[in-house]
């Protein structure tokens, strides 16, 4: 990982789950905020200038893959883990072709530190 510590932002509309997120990627990363639903997210991302979003792929008001189109293509360096329960092939390839740099299922959750440190690691 760079000797910065990455700024994550949370989307997930769950507070429970939000903050376990946290909680779990506070040792490697400053979290600079979490976000509820898709409205709130694309002005946070503009106002909080994050290295790695961890989306939800549920959130309300706006589906993932149109989130991550948006979001790789007005912040191409940013990296967008999403994070969901549901796991079938289709989806996550769609959500790589829309611009997520990784998927990670909620049943692993300790995936999701593993995949974050990764992404940081690229980023410099």
């Amino acid at each position: 990982m760079s000797p910065a510590r990455p700024r994550v932002l949370v989307a997930d509309d769950h507070p429970a789950v939000a903050r376990a997120v946290c909680r779990l990627l506070a040792p490697d990363c400053e979290i600079v905020g979490t976000v509820p639903d898709g409205s709130g997210l694309l002005e946070a991302v503009q106002r909080l200038e994050p290295d790695v979003i961890v989306l939800d792929m549920n959130l309300p008001g706006i589906h993932a893959l149109e989130t991550c189109r948006q979001l790789t293509d007005t912040n191409p360096a940013l990296k967008v883990v999403v994070f969901s329960a549901m796991i079938e092939p289709e989806i996550t390839d769609a959500l790589v072709a829309a611009g997520a740099s990784a998927f990670v299922s909620k049943l692993a959750g300790a995936d999701l530190r593993a995949t974050v440190r990764r992404l940081c690691a690229d980023l410099g």
